[in-house]
């Protein structure tokens, strides 16, 4: 299992740009069923820094990884985050080693 941890944060001063990543996340969100080999993805939004944002997603393998990596939407999205929706933003990718817990 890959995991991805996206990290990402909004210019307190342009809240137009937040509004514009959300409506380009909800257009993204839709096509994410249809990604093989991804097994989710979820957003946080910092207690400490309301402009600061973290995302994980797991995927099966670097296979999956590599076909999102190359989803033409998702390099759109992509484009977008850097030029214009993210004031910075950091993405670690890490194989998982361990993974156990109690679902309830």
């Amino acid at each position: 299992m890959i995991a991805m941890i996206f990290e990402f944060w909004f210019d307190p001063d342009d809240p137009a740009r937040y509004q514009e990543y959300l409506a380009e996340s909800a257009r993204l969100r839709e096509l994410l069923p249809g990604v093989a080999g991804l097994e989710g993805i979820e957003r946080f939004q910092s207690t400490t820094d309301p402009h600061r944002y973290v995302a994980i997603a797991s995927f099966d393998d670097e296979a999956s990884v590599a076909v999102w990596r190359r989803d033409q939407d998702h390099r759109r999205a992509q484009e977008l985050g850097r030029s214009r929706f993210f004031a910075g933003y950091r993405l670690r990718m890490a194989e998982v080693v361990r993974d156990y817990g109690k679902q309830g």
